[in-house]
């Protein structure tokens, strides 16, 4: 898996990419890197970095989050501590930025810096969704995070799922979807994600799908 200084990971809302923002983090530290992830999540009380805290500190990943993340107070604030990673070279960073305006207008703070230290932008996306279930809303949800950010989306991440009743066919789905995608904005895709004991037909499962990222369930949801 490639890694660049800063990785951002952005995507409508249950395109799952809290949960692949933590594993990519996790396969950054496992591969070497000092690693950092920053929940950019501001105004989702749900699904967040800030919720799974403890279990990546102590593997040794360093977590940045909102001052009041997990908390009744819904304020977009941002910890001066972001600016740090930008100063220290030894860090490698991974972004959970919100699929929203405000969530994407706050990276956009840190347009040039992202851009002096080199990054890469994927968009999560999870074409069981109703909002990007084509090709065409998939690239105007493309549009709309690169305006607001004010940086340029470099890559897809297929993250189609049906949580527990996946399979293989939903992921390639997805992925078919997304090379529609890729053919009319020129971006790659980077890599299919999936929660590798939830799918039926894993075995089907080869390097038609590009890159695999598998997925070790850490964000939880409410009736868990």
């Amino acid at each position: 898996m490639p890694y660049k200084k800063i990785n951002i990971f952005t995507g409508h809302f249950g395109s799952g990419k809290t949960e692949v923002s933590v594993n990519f983090a996790l396969n950054m530290k496992n591969s070497g890197y000092k690693t950092a992830i920053v929940d950019l999540d501001i105004v989702n009380p749900y699904f967040r970095t800030a919720d799974v805290k403890d279990e990546l500190e102590k593997q040794g990943i360093h977590v940045i989050v909102p001052p009041f993340a997990n908390t009744n107070v819904d304020v977009p604030a941002l910890p001066a501590e972001i600016n740090s990673l930008f100063e220290d070279n030894s860090v490698w960073s991974v972004f959970d930025v919100g699929g929203d305006d405000i969530g994407a207008k706050a990276l956009g703070r840190y347009r040039q810096e992202i851009i002096n230290e080199g990054y890469d932008m994927y968009v999560v996306v999870n074409t069981n969704r109703p909002f990007t279930d084509t090709k065409e809303k998939i690239s105007s949800l493309i549009y709309e995070l690169e305006n607001a950010s004010r940086l340029k989306v470099t890559k897809l991440v297929n993250n189609t799922n049906l949580l527990q009743d996946t399979t293989a066919e939903d992921l390639e789905k997805g992925y078919k979807i997304l090379n529609k995608v890729s053919e009319f904005t020129g971006l790659p895709i980077g890599f299919t994600a999936f929660v590798s004991e939830a799918i039926e037909g894993t075995e089907y499962i080869n390097e038609s799908f590009g890159k695999i990222l598998l997925l070790d369930k850490k964000i939880k949801l409410p009736w868990e």
